[in-house]
């Protein structure tokens, strides 16, 4: 049992050699969410607002404020588009949420989200030289429910400062109707990233782990284990991309979706669901026994244990499991292997096969803000997916433990962001047009800016590095968690 170090390079060798690969995992998860709590408590969050203009004497505070800034504002005013060049709006997303379908948590309350809107927008700039900020917001309305009219209002009026949109963790079916109605009213990009962005990797790590089985997409069984908002819409991407309809088979918590659910085609919230009902599973298959038996796929999009290894021992040969449940999987990798499955993938980076949206959104994001989209389209999720796909493919080369970059790979993203840009042309929803090249060199040099800015900060000491016995405090408590 190793001494847990600030790298946090290898999480397995942080616990007993005796420990079963169950309790590892276990104990993996208890050691990560106690040393988020310290560490967040320590650095009281995680991000923060500085300038990136210089100061080289007061008089500057003339020209960055009033009275020279006047001319900022008369010029936008006589023309709006010019926000994107004089202000940090072309490079600002809002990580929008009312935090009520927070990773495996649920409705965490408004403030709850805090954590994890601090840290789409970390990883925005981290990973794709987007700058983010959270915005939690209060969308109960008059009647004491979650709306989300209330959601679409504030997006609506806060439109203006921002170059994008990202929404996140807002349950369903009002998720549907918030990203649906703002994509078509506003003139920035609003996306759902729980939605498209999980949509996209999915499909990304899906086309790998099919050439690794030697499967192709318009061939495979497709069981899909949870229709909430990332698998609905992973679901109709993997439909737009070539996937048989009538090979796909997705359950919800009240099973089988088909055009015999007439609970879900009653509720017209839930109209997603129901496009999905009208083409999928026309043999009406209702048990998860059954639609495993002989399937090529199950992606996991659900709650723990919703995975059983009795059910992967009944598919077909070289099977491949995502389970993605975060932070807890439907089924742990190990326990899937040893039920036969080939490929297996997480959504959790400690594990090999990372699938998670943290892949798609900064350099998605990027790409569409570099070109002044009005939208993103599936499309260009699409075009996202394949880019993902074609980077580990020509990089390193796949294998059963690699079918998607990591993020240490830092060219992925501007590679991304780069086919992004060009889908989004492609599809007349950008406002400007940029050559391949100039958003892959952009987008690196932003990144590895980013990247360079925090190590400076860390070097000089402005960001403090913790002390390694809150690391070694949180690993206790993991082992006696387990034991």
């Amino acid at each position: 049992m190793k001494k847990p170090d600030l790298s946090l390079s290898d999480l397995g060798s942080y616990f007993p050699d005796d420990f079963t690969p169950e309790q590892r995992a276990k104990a993996q998860t208890v050691f990560l969410k106690e040393l988020a709590a310290s560490i967040h408590r320590y650095y009281r969050g995680k991000t923060a607002s500085m300038p990136k203009a210089g100061v080289y004497g007061f008089n500057w505070f003339n020209v960055y404020y009033t009275p020279g800034v006047s001319m900022i504002s008369t010029t936008i005013r006589d023309n709006n588009d010019t926000s994107f060049e004089l202000s940090n709006r072309g490079n600002l997303v809002a990580v929008v949420s009312d935090s009520t379908r927070v990773l495996g948590d649920g409705d965490v309350t408004p403030p709850g989200g805090l954590g994890v809107m601090e840290g789409k927008a970390f990883l925005m700039k981290y990973l794709g030289g987007v700058d983010g900020v959270a915005l939690c917001v209060n969308s109960y309305n008059k009647e004491g429910k979650h709306g989300p009219d209330k959601i679409i209002d504030f997006v609506k009026m806060a439109e203006p400062s921002f170059g994008g949109v990202n929404l996140e963790d807002i349950s369903q079916p009002n998720c549907f109707r918030v990203l649906d109605t703002l994509r078509e009213e506003c003139d920035i990009p609003v996306w759902h990233d729980d939605a498209q962005g999980t949509a996209s990797v999915t499909l990304a790590g899906l086309l790998n782990a099919l050439k690794v089985v030697d499967k192709e997409l318009k061939d495979v069984r497709i069981v899909f284990v949870g229709a909430g908002a990332a698998n609905s819409t992973g679901a109709r991407l993997l439909l737009a991309d070539g996937a048989d309809p009538e090979k796909m088979i997705i359950f919800d918590s009240k099973g089988a979706l088909h055009k015999g659910r007439d609970d879900v085609k009653a509720d017209k919230a839930y109209y997603r669901k129901w496009e999905l009902c009208e083409a999928t599973n026309p043999k009406r298959i209702d048990t998860e026994a059954e639609a495993f038996e002989g399937a090529d796929v199950v992606i996991g999009a659900s709650q723990p244990g919703t995975i059983k290894g009795e059910w992967i021992k009944t598919m077909a040969s070289k099977a491949v499991v995502f389970a993605c449940a975060n932070p807890v999987p439907e089924i742990y990798p190990y326990a899937a292997k040893e039920a036969g499955a080939h490929v297996v993938a997480t959504g959790r980076g400690d594990f090999p096969n990372q699938v998670n949206n943290s892949m798609g959104f900064p350099a998605i994001l990027k790409g569409a803000l570099m070109v002044r989209a009005r939208k993103i389209t599936d499309e260009m999720a699409i075009a996202a997916a394949h880019a993902v796909a074609d980077f580990a493919e020509k990089g390193k080369g796949i294998t059963p433990d690699y079918i998607m970059p990591t993020m240490q790979e830092t060219e992925v993203f501007a590679a991304e962001a780069a086919d992004t840009a060009m889908q989004a042309i492609r599809d007349g929803v950008a406002r400007i047009e940029l050559t391949r090249e100039e958003v892959y060199k952009t987008t690196l040099a932003d990144i590895m800016e980013a990247r360079a800015t925090i190590d400076l900060l860390q070097k000089e000491g402005f960001i403090k590095a913790p002390d390694v016995k809150m690391l070694i405090e949180a690993r206790d408590k993991a082992v006696a968690a387990v034991k």
